[in-house]
């Protein structure tokens, strides 16, 4: 099971937090905080998986009794850092760490295909479309879709696309971002 999906930009400011499991508001910053350090101070050649923070551990809903673990009970860490963004995902020692890996880069390249060279301002004027996407993926904690054709297909259908006009080389905001995550060619 997935219990949380993050997304975070270099800085460390959240631009998706996502919550399968209940967890009281105060562990979800100090977990949020406390994850993206982790993550942020790893080098580049480092694995892309890691254990959970024992933050976690004094939670209810990973109380299980002491002779049986509990299988809900979060335990990794599975990120990828694309240009400015950390895309993380807390799940259960049931998820296949490498199946986490392919459901981030089905993800990106969902978002990618949506905004057509997807870059940081797209996340953050069109969440809904953000997690829309997410939402054609995981429900309640359950990866439902992996085809990416079948993601893009049924975000579009919703109708929560926005598309980005291009006006001389900053785009609609105005802010010069040009090349996006650099996923559109050569980015993996």
């Amino acid at each position: 099971m997935i219990n949380a999906v993050l997304v975070f930009n270099n800085s460390g400011q959240p631009r998706l937090t996502k919550f399968y499991t209940q967890l009281d508001t105060g562990v979800q910053q100090r977990l949020i905080s406390e994850i993206f350090t982790l993550v942020a101070n790893r080098p580049s050649s480092a694995c892309n998986f890691l254990p959970l923070p024992p933050l976690l551990a004094t939670t209810p809903s990973a109380a299980a009794t002491p002779t049986q673990p509990h299988n809900d009970t979060p335990s990794l860490v599975t990120y990828r850092h694309y240009a400015t963004l950390y895309f993380i995902l807390i799940s259960t020692s049931t998820e296949s760490p490498l199946a986490l890996l392919d459901l981030i880069q089905v993800f990106v390249e969902a978002l990618d295909r949506l905004f057509e060279n997807v870059c940081e301002l797209d996340l953050i004027f069109n969440f809904e479309t953000l997690h829309a996407t997410l939402g054609e993926m995981i429900v309640g904690g359950v990866v439902v879709e992996t085809g990416l054709d079948k993601v893009v297909k049924g975000v579009r259908e919703q109708g929560r696309v926005k598309k980005r006009r291009e006006v001389g080389l900053g785009g609609a905001d105005g802010l010069g971002v040009v090349g996006g995550l650099g996923m559109g060619r050569g980015w993996r």
